[in-house]
C-alpha cells in the first residue's frame, strides 16, 4: 500500500496502514532499512489522520445548552469554554 496516494486514503484506511506498520516494527522482525521506510510512512499516516480530525472538528457544530436557550457553537468554541 506504501505505492498509494497517502492523500487519497480515507481517514479509516490511513488508521488501519498505520496500525499495521506499527504491530511490523513493535514485532522487531523487520530490517532496520525496512523499519525507517515503515517509520517514515507511519508518520506521514499520523499527519494525514491529525490532519483529516482537525478538518472534521472545523465542521461541527454542537447544540450547548446555556440559560438563554439552545445556542450553536462550533466544536473548536466549546473547547475554549471547557479551557482546552
Amino acid at each position: 500500500m506504501a505505492a498509494t496516494n497517502n492523500s487519497e486514503l480515507t481517514f479509516e484506511q490511513a488508521m488501519e496502514r498505520l496500525d499495521s506498520i506499527v504491530s511490523k516494527l513493535e514485532n522487531g522482525d523487520v530490517p532496520l532499512e525496512t523499519a525507517i521506510e515503515l517509520f517514515q510512512e507511519g508518520m506521514k499516516l499520523s499527519q494525514l489522520c491529525g490532519g483529516k480530525l482537525e478538518q472534521v472538528e472545523r465542521k461541527i457544530e454542537l447544540l450547548i445548552e446555556t440559560e438563554h436557550g439552545f445556542q450553536k457553537k462550533t466544536f473548536a468554541d466549546v473547547n475554549e469554554d471547557k479551557g482546552e
